[in-house]
C-alpha cells in the first residue's frame, strides 16, 4: 500500500500545480437516475456555455477548467511492471485474469494457440510459441506509454496514453504476417483512457476528455465542446479530424456534474478500428466494470485529494451508469442510479441475475488510514448495495450496512449469489454476504486475522485464495501474504492455510488483478513478488522476481519455487505469468522465461 500512497501524494502534488486556483465540479448527491440526452448542437452548446459562465462567475474569475488527471492518470493507470495474464485451464493456454468470464479486458499480454503478444516499454513484440524455444518474429515501436493489448484473431488493438500530449493513441495492428507487424488504422483522442471490455467480436473502449479551458468569457464562446479525434487509416491515406461522437449522443445528469466528456467507442473487432457506435455522457467517470450483457461506468462524487478524513464528507454518493449491448456492435444507454459512498475498484460491482451489487465504504481508497472521530455516526462504514434496472433507472432494490465500521474495504469478490468484502485497519474481517434475496442482502458470517486481503480469487471447492500484507499488531505493513479461505460454509469463513513471502516484500497482484495467474489443471498460482531495498534513494529492489504456490490437496498451501530474472545487481521485475503448452512463461522487461509447469525450473530464456 505504500506505493499506492505515494501514487496519490504524487498525483495531488500534480493537481496542485497544474490547476492551483481550480477544481471539477462536484456531482451532486441526490442526482435524478435518468440522464437527459441533448436534441441538437444548439442545446448542447448553450447549456455548456451557461454552466461556464456560472463557473467562471463563482470562481471570481479565476481559471476554471484546467486538465485534472482522471482514471487512466498516473494515480491509477498500470504501469508496465502492474500485471500478469491468468485464466483458466482446458484450453492449452491461459489468458487474462478477467473478472468475468467471457469478457475479456485489455492488458500488455495476450495469447493464442501459438503466439504470444507483449508490449513492454513502448515496443510490441509478435512471439512464436510453437518451438522448444520460443522465439520473436516481429517487433513493432509505439508512441506514447502504458499501452494495453485486446486481441481478435489477427487483429490487434493497442490503447496508449501520450502524457506529452495529453491524448490517447488506439492503433489497429495487422499480426497476420508472422514476420511483421503492421499499422493499418489508428484513432488519436484528446483526454485519458479509462478502460475497454471485449465481449466477442466487440469493443468498447471508454475515453476521458478533460473540462475544456474556459478561463475567459472568450475563451467559452470559442470552445468546441464535442471533444475531436484523429482518424488514419493506411489503406486510404487519409487522416480526418472529426468529433468522437453527435451532439445527440451526449447526455447529461439534471444537476451539472462537470464539463468533462466521457466517451464510450464501440468497435467490431472483425471489421477493425472503426467506431461503429459512440456514446458519451458530460460528466467525469472513473470505474469501469463488463457483464456479458451491459458495461457500467462509475462516477465519484469529487472531493480534494488533501482532504482530511474527519472532513469528507459523510453523504458522498456514487453514480452508476449502465449501457446494455453485450456481444452486438451498438451500446445503447439503459439508466443510471446513485448508492452512498466510494468505490475501490471495478471488483466493487458484480451483475448477476438481472441485479447489480455494489459494494461502497463511505470514506474513499485515497483518504489514508482510517481515524474514526468521536462519534459513532462519523465512523467509517461500508454497505453492499443491491441495485435494479427497472423504469429505465437503476433503483435500489436491497441494502446491508455496517460492514467495518472505523475501516474501509480493501478487496472485494461477488461469486454468484454470495459476496466477500475484506475491510481493513488493524485486523482483516473477512464479511461474507448472503445475497440469495437480493432485496433482503444479510451479513452471513465474518473472520477477523491479522493482515488483510486486497485481492480474492476463487479456487473451487469452496475456497478463496487471498493475496495481501502481513500486518504487525499496531498495523504496520511486514510484507505479502497468501491466505486460503474456506468458505463452503458462508456463515463460518475460516483461513485454512497461510504462506508469508518475506519482509518488506510485495506484489502486483494487490493493486492489479491480472498480475495473478491460477492454473486449475494443476492447481498452481503464480504471483509477482518484489523485496524492497534498503535505503532511501535506491533504484532497484533487492530481490524481484515470481513465486509458485500450489493449491491443496486438501487445505494448503505449499511454495513450488520462487525464481528471478535480470541480474543480481539489476533484478527485472515480472510483469506478467502465463501458461501455454505444458509450460510456464514469464515476461519481464528484459526477456521471456520459460519454466517446468510443474518444478518451475527453468526451460529457456528469450532476450528482449
Amino acid at each position: 500500500m505504500r506505493r499506492s500512497r505515494n501514487l496519490v501524494a504524487a498525483l495531488a502534488a500534480f493537481v496542485a500545480l497544474a490547476a492551483p486556483a481550480a477544481a471539477p465540479a462536484p456531482v451532486a448527491a441526490g442526482v435524478p437516475a435518468r440522464l437527459s440526452a441533448f436534441g441538437s448542437c444548439g442545446q448542447l452548446v448553450g447549456y455548456a456555455r451557461r454552466q461556464a459562465f456560472h463557473e467562471l462567475r463563482a470562481y471570481s474569475g479565476r481559471r476554471v477548467g484546467a486538465p485534472m488527471p482522471m482514471a487512466g492518470a498516473p494515480a491509477t493507470s498500470p504501469t508496465q511492471g502492474d500485471g500478469a495474464a491468468g485464466g483458466a485451464g482446458g484450453t492449452g493456454h491461459s489468458q487474462t485474469n478477467v473478472q468475468e468470464a467471457g469478457v475479456d479486458e485489455p492488458d500488455v499480454v495476450k495469447l493464442d494457440d501459438t503466439r504470444m503478444f507483449s508490449v513492454v516499454d513502448g515496443t510490441l513484440r509478435a512471439i512464436d510459441l510453437t518451438g522448444p524455444r520460443p522465439r520473436v518474429t516481429a517487433s513493432l515501436h509505439l508512441a506514447g506509454d502504458d499501452h494495453q493489448l485486446l486481441l481478435r484473431g489477427d487483429r490487434l488493438i493497442v490503447i496508449g496514453q501520450d502524457w506529452d500530449d495529453y491524448v490517447v493513441r488506439m492503433v489497429e495492428v495487422d499480426a497476420g504476417d508472422p514476420g511483421a507487424l503492421r499499422v493499418t488504422r489508428a484513432i488519436t483522442a484528446p483526454g485519458y483512457y479509462v478502460d475497454a471490455r471485449e465481449n466477442g467480436p466487440t469493443a468498447r473502449i471508454v475515453l476521458a476528455a478533460p473540462e475544456p479551458d474556459v478561463y475567459s468569457a472568450d475563451a467559452i464562446r470559442k470552445t468546441r465542446w464535442l471533444p475531436r479525434g484523429l482518424f488514419y487509416s493506411r489503406a486510404t491515406g487519409s487522416r480526418v479530424k472529426r468529433p468522437l461522437t453527435t451532439c445527440r449522443a451526449v447526455r447529461h445528469p439534471s444537476k451539472f456534474g462537470g464539463l468533462g466528456m466521457l466517451t464510450v467507442l464501440t468497435f467490431d473487432l472483425d471489421v477493425g478500428l472503426v467506431p461503429v457506435d459512440s456514446d458519451a455522457i458530460m460528466t467525469d467517470g472513473e470505474t469501469v466494470y463488463g457483464s456479458p450483457d451491459a458495461l457500467y461506468v462509475a462516477t465519484e462524487q469529487w472531493v480534494a485529494p488533501d482532504t482530511p478524513a474527519g472532513d469528507i464528507p459523510t453523504d458522498s454518493t456514487t453514480l452508476v451508469h449502465r449501457l446494455t449491448g453485450g456481444d452486438a456492435p451498438v451500446t445503447t444507454y439503459a439508466g443510471s442510479g446513485s448508492v452512498p459512498g466510494y468505490l475501490l475498484n471495478q471488483f466493487s460491482l458484480s451483475e448477476h441475475a438481472g441485479f447489480l451489487r455494489v459494494a461502497t465504504t463511505s470514506e474513499p481508497s485515497w483518504a489514508g488510514d482510517v481515524a474514526p472521530t468521536a462519534q459513532p455516526q462519523g465512523e467509517s462504514q461500508s454497505q453492499v448495495t443491491v441495485l435494479e434496472p427497472r423504469n429505465g433507472r437503476l433503483e435500489e432494490a436491497g441494502r446491508v450496512t455496517g460492514l467495518g465500521r472505523g475501516e474501509r474495504i480493501y478487496a472485494v469478490r461477488f461469486i454468484g449469489d454470495a459476496g466477500f468484502v475484506v475491510t481493513f485497519r488493524e485486523t482483516d474481517p473477512l464479511y461474507s454476504i448472503d445475497l440469495r434475496d437480493p432485496r433482503h442482502p444479510r451479513v452471513a458470517g465474518e473472520l477477523k486475522i491479522p493482515g488483510y486481503s486486497a485481492y480474492l480469487h476463487p479456487v473451487g471447492d469452496g475456497l478463496l485464495l487471498g493475496v495481501g500484507q502481513e500486518v504487525t499488531s499496531d498495523g504496520r505493513l511486514r510484507g505479502t501474504q497468501v491466505s486460503l479461505f474456506d468458505v463452503s460454509d458462508p456463515s463460518r469463513p475460516r483461513r485454512v492455510a497461510h504462506r508469508a513471502l518475506g519482509a518488506s516484500s510485495s506484489s502486483d497482484v494487490e493493486n492489479d488483478h491480472r498480475a495473478f495467474l491460477y492454473w486449475p489443471d494443476t492447481r498452481l498460482a503464480v504471483l509477482p513478488l518484489s523485496v524492497e531495498a534498503a535505503g532511501d534513494y535506491a533504484e532497484d529492489p533487492a530481490w524481484a522476481g515470481a513465486v509458485g504456490l500450489r493449491v491443496g490437496p486438501g487445505p494448503r498451501l505449499a511454495e513450488v519455487e520462487r525464481f528471478q530474472q535480470g541480474s543480481a545487481a539489476h533484478p527485472s521485475p515480472v510483469i506478467r505469468a502465463a501458461v501455454h503448452g505444458g509450460r510456464l512463461l514469464t515476461v519481464s522487461r528484459d526477456g521471456l522465461r520459460v519454466s517446468d509447469l510443474e518444478t518451475l525450473s527453468p526451460q529457456a530464456w528469450v532476450g528482449f
